[in-house]
């Protein structure tokens, strides 16, 4: 079928692609991720911390961060032109978008080469019979039997050449010197003419930097869950020992913990409203008061104080309260197996509190949702400091945030869209 991209795009910052309703089919993807599971392991775990979804909003597809939440979207009319093994390689091409941080702090100006330079790389990791027509790959040529200007062709015969005579495994910052070192190859790729090449970058905004901790945060938890999981069984799929190795390396890169938690309680504000006639009013001038915001932090904190976690881990929990006590205010609740409302403290700015235990009991992180459901509106969202040892809650009401002790680690897969820090 015939699909036309405009020129505008959407508000979620994705190009829109015209599709007549009665002509988008249905596609499954839940049998190739059934596929991918059996025969690739390493990446299967990637996407199980992926939401996955069927969109007309974009070409072909492509993973974006939003609202620190990990995407993989698909046009369905593309997918059902792949051959299931096709399938395969797309996902394994977007899980290496992620993990090599494409989408947050490797991001380059322009940005349709660096779009090239990751495809180029990536692609060169995937197995030619994997990859969809028209995907960048390191020696191959370009398609470019679609192009009928004269000039265009002559310009994008120019590209193609190029890329033929590209090694693999090559690093996406390596072939992009090598797009930008021609200025016609450069303007060629860049230009409005641009046939579609590859997958579909657009959703790929700006993040802050501390977002961008957050988001990686969350995608090594995920790289070293799979990595872990890979080299306990012995079964890494199609992913070769040099990019093993590689992937091993990067699990050790450090995440500044503090910095994320610090990004959490400043993403978790409410405004409060009051008038003044000191703001002016911006529709009615000296005639009506001002409106006056008060930005504050609206954040509840979960202390584990149960039975596993030692005086020592305490002191370390209240450390870094004493650090996060000098930019926000927040309230912090014990809790083992219940929550201890009557030891709650207000924690003020700038405040430093001795560590203190009020219980030694089992853990039980549903006591601190149900707590969160109680508390209905007063709290924007919440942090819980744990080694870790209890069964999954399930999805909480409210943004939230695991802090574990060093050494330790979640007994179950957390949330989407829940922040899991690991503390050093």
């Amino acid at each position: 079928m015939a699909v036309s991209q405009t020129s505008s795009s959407t508000a979620s910052g994705l190009p829109n692609v015209k599709i007549e309703a009665e002509e988008v089919p249905d596609f499954d993807l839940n049998p190739h991720l059934v596929k991918l599971l059996i025969h690739e392991p390493f990446f299967s775990t990637i996407l199980r911390r992926l939401t996955k979804r069927s969109t007309t909003e974009i070409p072909t597809a492509g993973v974006m961060v939003r609202d620190l939440e990990f995407l993989l979207l698909w046009n369905p009319a593309f997918l059902t032109t792949l051959e299931s093994l096709q399938v395969r390689g797309l996902l394994k091409h977007e899980c290496y978008h992620l993990i090599f941080k494409h989408c947050t702090s490797r991001k380059r100006d322009p940005h349709i080469l660096w779009n090239w330079a990751t495809d180029l790389a990536i692609n060169s990791l995937i197995a030619k019979k994997e990859l969809p027509e028209g995907a960048l790959r390191p020696g191959e040529p370009l398609d470019l039997s679609k192009i009928e200007d004269p000039i265009q062709l002559e310009k994008w015969k120019k590209v193609s050449d190029l890329i033929e005579s590209l090694p693999l495994n090559q690093a996406s910052e390596w072939y992009m010197e090598k797009l930008i070192k021609d200025d016609e190859i450069g303007e060629t790729i860049e230009g409005d003419g641009n046939p579609v090449f590859g997958d579909d970058h657009d959703g790929w905004g700006n993040l802050s930097d501390e977002e961008k901790q957050i988001a990686e945060g969350k995608i090594k938890q995920a790289l070293e869950e799979a990595v872990k999981r890979c080299d306990r069984t012995g079964q890494w799929g199609s992913v070769a020992s040099d990019t093993r190795e590689r992937l091993r390396k990067m699990m050790s890169d450090a995440v500044d913990w503090k910095r994320v938690l610090q990004n959490f309680c400043g993403t978790s504000q409410r405004a409060n409203k009051s008038r003044t006639h000191k703001k002016i009013n911006r529709k009615y001038p000296y005639i009506h008061p001002g409106v006056k915001r008060a930005h504050t932090a609206s954040v509840a904190i979960y202390i584990d104080q149960s039975g596993s976690v030692g005086n020592k881990e305490l002191e370390m929990f209240f450390a870094a309260l004493n650090s996060l006590g000098r930019l926000v205010s927040f309230t912090v609740f014990p809790f083992d197996c219940t929550v201890d409302v009557d030891n709650a403290i207000k924690w003020r700015r700038n405040q430093r509190i001795a560590p203190v235990r009020t219980r030694s009991g089992g853990t039980s992180f549903h006591a601190v949702e149900e707590h969160v459901k109680e508390k209905g509106g007063e709290f924007d969202g919440h942090i819980i400091l744990t080694d870790g040892e209890a069964g999954d809650p399930g999805t909480s009401v409210k943004r939230r945030c695991w802090v574990i002790l060093p050494g330790c680690k979640l007994l179950f897969s957390p949330s989407p869209r829940d922040v899991v820090v690991q503390m050093s």
